[in-house]
């Protein structure tokens, strides 16, 4: 239910998605039903005045209905997927006035990570945004597949080891909004969860100030402590964060991330996913 409620405009453009092509299957599943009670009804065994044709074998005007009206359907959902497809890239930054805020998401075991880099921090388990204001998230993954979604921003996505994956959002009204991981990720699946606050400009402007108060520092070795599995972890503020951190992480799993083009031989980028890491950066 949370996906008709959203708070921002990619939600609310996905809603209406959502809406138009429920409404448009139903031009086929209301009449399947309709039609199910009438023919239950008129022909039954105890209704004598039904008409009884048992050398009835065609029908044009049926077999035109059968066939136009699910391919005029069909035609028209591929037509608004299509559209809405390309419109709702999660890529596409969001056109505004305001300055975009960058964040940095890495997935562990089983916590989520969030570096601010235009800020130099980072916070853990927790996500604070200013409203009105677009969200460009790099999204990777420190452990195995899992995906990251704020069900009422809307744009579901897939955070992987040694990939980098992009998401633009907006919230348009201030609140704490629900942030999860929908894939399966192990035992600690289910507890791994953040909470997703959009502030007024000025009170997230105070929050960075506070954060940049904290006596924590995000390292390799602090880094490497978080980075072990565990449920439940606090949530966290470090004031400092090792440059480059989130590319560091991608490079774990290939050392080539991030190098210059002329500086790799041409077999070390084979997939298709490392060539979106590569050109992240």
């Amino acid at each position: 239910m949370l996906l008709l409620n959203p708070k921002g405009p990619v939600g609310d453009a996905e809603r209406t998605l959502i809406i138009a092509a429920f409404v448009l299957m139903l031009i086929v599943v209301v009449p399947v039903f309709i039609m199910t009670f009438y023919f239950a009804r008129r022909f039954r065994a105890s209704n004598t005045k039904a008409v009884y044709m048992p050398k009835w074998n065609h029908s044009t005007r049926i077999d035109l209905i059968i066939w136009l009206v699910p391919f005029a359907i069909v035609t028209a959902l591929g037509i608004l997927a299509w559209n809405e497809t390309y419109r709702l890239d999660p890529y596409r930054p969001i056109n505004s006035s305001a300055r975009t805020v960058r964040i940095e998401a890495v997935s562990l075991d089983w916590n989520w990570l969030f570096i601010y880099p235009d800020h130099g921090i980072a916070v853990v388990n927790q996500l604070v945004f200013p409203t009105d204001t677009p969200l460009s998230f790099k999204i990777t993954s420190d452990t195995v597949m899992t995906s990251f979604f704020i069900p009422q921003l809307g744009s579901q996505i897939y955070a992987m080891a040694g990939m980098e994956t992009r998401l633009n959002l907006m919230a348009s009204e201030t609140g704490v909004y629900q942030g999860q991981n929908q894939q399966f990720s192990g035992r600690g699946f289910s507890d791994m969860h953040f909470k997703a606050t959009a502030a007024p400009l000025d009170q997230f402007e105070k929050w960075v100030q506070n954060v940049k108060q904290s006596s924590n520092k995000l390292d390799l070795p602090r880094y490497e402590e978080l980075q072990k599995p565990g449920i439940g972890y606090p949530v966290t503020c470090f004031s400092a964060v090792k440059p480059g951190l989130f590319l560091d992480i991608m490079r774990k799993y290939d050392p080539t991330i991030g190098l210059p083009h002329g500086m790799m031989s041409s077999d070390s980028v084979p997939a298709r996913g490392r060539t979106v890491a590569l050109e992240g950066h």
